[in-house]
């Protein structure tokens, strides 16, 4: 099995609990999700199965779509509804501040995650080392928000955000922080992915449907192709008289198509989508070489 899944993950299980269930259903061992999803969050977890691993870097993860609520009265040292909460206050604030807040809050910005994030160090994620007690220090990082829609206000003074952002954003800091500037302490009380890059909501499939799927035999057929999600990617078409070198995984002269120097570009050969390549002065250099079905390499 060579392709993507499209998982609509509950709320109350991690992204490696996903993966370990999926690959106990596909007897594949080469899998793995496209970013991670907090554990209380539910929604898009993109899922890479075979080949469709050495396709990670390539995936535009810099457009990723949440909904999330907002709740003001309290903060918690988790950041969302789970924590143990650290501060309170009933300056609850109307919709025309939360909506100026919001303006201060999109661009590049500076969020300090809270210490219970997957952030990892050491190889250990920093929400693991919190949970033993260990003192943690989260670094600040700059993240991209491109932008925050307030929605219908909640019951128990919460509102809704549907916030287009970038990779490695924390939605939960971003509730946390607008707390703090409205002087009324607040954490994430929901939070839903609908977007990341090319998997969206509307193709998403619960694994109750990938597991009945795999017991008609048919969950192969839904596989999304490798080439679907990195179709952002400028393309090339190789001639049939290289066709020996795409094979044997030579470089490949400069094609009609071919981005600037080091510009990742899809190649595809007798109608097969190949794989990655770059381009290396005069000549294009596989960066990921990927057979179509039925088809072999002699590198």
């Amino acid at each position: 099995m060579n392709g993507f899944l499209n998982i609509l993950k509950p709320p109350g299980m991690t992204s490696a609990a996903v993966v370990g269930r999926l690959r106990r259903l596909t007897g594949e061992k080469r899998i793995g999700h496209a970013g991670t999803l907090d554990p209380e969050a539910a929604g898009v977890l993109p899922i890479m199965i075979g080949k469709a691993a050495r396709l990670f870097d390539y995936l535009v993860d810099k457009e990723k779509t949440y909904v999330a609520e907002v709740a003001f009265g309290a903060a918690t040292d988790t950041q969302d509804a789970t924590g143990r909460v650290i501060a309170v206050g009933d300056h609850y604030p109307a919709r025309d501040q939360v909506e100026k807040a919001v303006q201060a809050l999109t661009g590049d910005i500076w969020q300090q995650p809270s210490a219970y994030s997957a952030i990892k160090k050491d190889g250990t994620p920093l929400y693991a080392l919190a949970r033993k007690g260990e003192e943690v220090e989260v670094p600040k990082r700059l993240v991209h928000v491109e932008s925050i829609q307030v929605g219908e206000e909640q019951p128990e003074h919460g509102f809704l955000l549907t916030i287009h952002c970038g990779r490695g954003t924390y939605i939960r800091s971003i509730c946390h922080d607008m707390g703090q500037m409205l002087d009324c302490p607040a954490h994430m009380r929901f939070l839903l992915r609908a977007q990341s890059g090319a998997f969206d909501l509307e193709t998403a499939m619960t694994l109750e449907e990938a597991e009945a799927l795999a017991a008609e035999g048919k969950l192969a057929e839904h596989l999304i192709p490798l080439d679907a999600p990195i179709g952002h990617m400028p393309k090339v078409n190789v001639p049939a008289s290289l066709y020996k070198r795409v094979v044997n995984g030579a470089k490949l002269p400069i094609l009609p198509g071919t981005p600037e120097e080091g510009k990742p570009v899809r190649v595809y050969a007798q109608g097969g989508f190949w794989g990655i390549a770059a381009r290396e002065g005069k000549e294009l250099c596989w960066r990921a070489l990927l057979a179509p079905e039925g088809e072999k390499t002699h590198p």
